[in-house]
């Protein structure tokens, strides 16, 4: 696999002006700079060819695009992913929100039936099922994960500011969500950021998914804001059994979650947290009920 592009590292906020009104935190009312988070388009290419338009903010596009496709069915691991590249055509200076994705074996081999069943719309920054037919066409077919560890409430209700801890953008921005995995013991191994919730999911799965990590079978999942289908779904996929999220899930998330086997917390703050399913995983031992 390879990654030569030069726009890894463009930065995923921009100065702007603003006019403050009533912020005495901002000093006296009047003209101000202000640090906004970046939203662009990246497109996603398999082999040259359109796949899909992904709203996000620039910066780890390669974890970025593997972990969409991983979430898509398209690679089934590392092995699958030959290269990830941003074009770099000279008559194309907006190439760093192009990248394009060479698959390898099986993948490759259904490289034309997973175009000609992909609709190729745009995925914007809050949605992260745009462009599938129905939501059973989203569930993973796999086989309810078992429970193998647990995490304690301490280590659990941690989760939330450990994750903050590593937010440095939204620390200056205050418009990005973040993702990351965590072990039991409350170790963060990756986290990201970005504008949308499942886009900083995939970013950090893409990212374990390149290091043949991949199932994170003995990993929890926190994401900065609230839990909903997709990024259950997302994380069944990648073997997670644990999501943290500092607000509330979905009924549709909680359904799949009981479904999954994963265990799901949510408003997790102040110390404390919700259960909403398969509460074996904190200890003492919980069962959410209702």
């Amino acid at each position: 696999m390879s990654d030569s592009s030069p726009w890894r590292e463009r930065r995923p906020y921009r100065d702007v002006p603003v006019t403050v009104v009533g912020r005495p935190d901002r000093g006296a009312d009047g003209p101000a700079r202000d640090l906004a988070a970046v939203e662009e388009p990246l497109e996603v290419r398999l082999h040259g060819r359109p796949f899909a338009v992904i709203m996000r903010t620039p910066g780890e596009d390669r974890e970025l695009a593997t972990g969409f496709l991983w979430s898509e069915g398209v690679i089934r691991s590392a092995a699958d992913v030959g290269a990830v590249e941003h074009c770099r055509h000279p008559d194309r200076p907006e190439g760093h929100n192009v990248v394009d994705v060479y698959l390898l074996g099986e993948s490759q081999a259904s490289l034309d039936v997973c175009l000609a069943e992909r609709r190729n719309v745009v995925t914007n920054s809050s949605c992260g099922l745009c462009g599938r037919v129905t939501i059973d066409s989203l569930k993973t077919r796999a086989t309810a994960l078992p429970v193998t560890w647990s995490m304690t409430t301490t280590v659990a209700a941690r989760l939330p500011d450990r994750l903050r801890d590593r937010q440095q953008v939204f620390a200056g921005t205050g418009g990005l969500h973040g993702a990351g995995i965590f072990t039991k013991d409350g170790e963060c191994l990756m986290s990201a950021e970005d504008v949308g919730r499942h886009n900083a999911v995939d970013k950090v799965i893409g990212a374990m998914v390149l290091d043949e990590r991949v199932p994170l079978s003995s990993y929890a999942l926190a994401v900065s804001g609230r839990t909903s289908f997709e990024i259950v779904q997302k994380a069944w996929l990648a073997g997670i059994g644990l999501i943290c999220a500092v607000s509330a899930p979905s009924t549709l998330a909680i359904d799949l979650a009981e479904e999954a086997g994963i265990t799901l917390l949510g408003f997790a703050r102040h110390g404390g947290f919700n259960v909403y399913s398969h509460g074996g995983r904190i200890t003492p031992i919980l069962n959410a009920e209702g």
